[in-house]
């Protein structure tokens, strides 16, 4: 049994997970004490399911449609759907599935999120096509996964407001009521995603030239692709300083934000080596180590109220 979970877990890459999902239970919980406090185990289990299902339908249904590509690429050709070791129609059951438990999850969350969780299935799934018409694939990537922390916060408020509504709480707090901080939030997660899949994509570059795949690699080449990475994860890093300011963070979150920023130097500085055992570090371990920091700053932050020492 343990053989065939953690084949279908490396089917999907279960472990990436761990990139949105922290940015999603930030988003939780900092949605939560605005409203009603911590949130409960309920609405942490049902983001929880709805988070690994969105992930486990969009990874599903990539190397479904790129089985073609994966067989003639080097790198891509043992996985399972190339050599056989998973058929299609079980990789499609899975695909369906975790889309189900993702419609699923939403319903028991609220009316809002079980309405909008068709919208967030198409861009998760959208992605994967992109490759094939325009160089900004990324983008589509970032956008997929700026979907988490959007959705984790309409679990919790159940309302779509841009702004707060008459009778919110005052100063900053109401302020908060709004969507303007998930966003701020949400677009930290696209520019971040943009720079770490720049970096993956490089990879690939001779091979996706080579068979008229697109991505800003492909159009402006490996070094000034990476350039745009970098520029990517400085605007990504300012907005979460944004982010820390909107919702009165001390000590603590400047702390982790300080982190994240040798984080992201470090991932740059080994990305330019273009080897692909550092490019893999770069990708999977640094962002992993960014987006659990993230998170526990946040949570220190909201939940150890007493923590929150002033930095002036």
């Amino acid at each position: 049994m343990f053989s065939v979970v953690s084949k279908w877990a490396s089917f999907v890459k279960l472990s990436h997970t761990v990139f949105a999902l922290p940015f999603a239970l930030a988003s939780m919980v900092v949605a939560a004490r605005d409203s009603r406090g911590w949130p409960g185990w309920g609405t942490f289990f049902w983001v929880l399911i709805a988070m690994v299902g969105a992930r486990t339908c969009a990874m599903a249904f990539n190397r479904i449609v790129d089985r073609r590509w994966d067989a003639l690429n080097p790198r891509t050709a043992q996985r399972h759907l190339v050599t056989g070791e998973i058929s299609l129609p079980s990789a499609w059951l899975l695909c369906l599935l975790a889309a189900g438990a993702l419609i699923g999850a939403s319903w028991r969350l609220n009316a809002l999120c079980f309405a909008l969780s068709p919208i967030a299935l198409f861009f998760v799934c959208f992605y994967s096509l992109t490759k094939r018409f325009t160089d900004f694939t990324h983008v589509w990537l970032g956008i997929a996964l700026a979907i988490a922390p959007v959705g984790a916060w309409l679990a919790v408020t159940g309302k779509w407001e841009w702004l707060p509504a008459a009778g919110s709480l005052p100063g900053l707090a109401g302020f908060r009521q709004g969507l303007v901080v998930p966003s701020v939030l949400a677009a930290a997660v696209v520019l971040w995603l943009v720079g770490f899949d720049i970096i993956y994509a490089t990879q690939d570059y001779d091979f996706d030239r080579t068979h008229g795949l697109h991505s800003l690699v492909v159009r402006w080449g490996p070094v000034n692709a990476l350039g745009v990475a970098f520029l990517a994860h400085l605007f990504m890093w300012a907005l979460l300083v944004l982010f820390g300011l909107l919702n009165g963070f001390r000590l603590a979150y400047w702390i982790g934000l300080m982190v994240i920023l040798g984080l992201l130097v470090a991932e740059h500085l080994l990305a330019r080596k273009r080897d692909l055992r550092w490019v893999n570090a770069a990708f999977f371990k640094l962002n992993a180590v960014i987006s659990m920091v993230f998170l526990a700053v946040t949570a220190v932050e909201v939940v150890f109220p007493w923590f929150r020492l002033r930095w002036y």
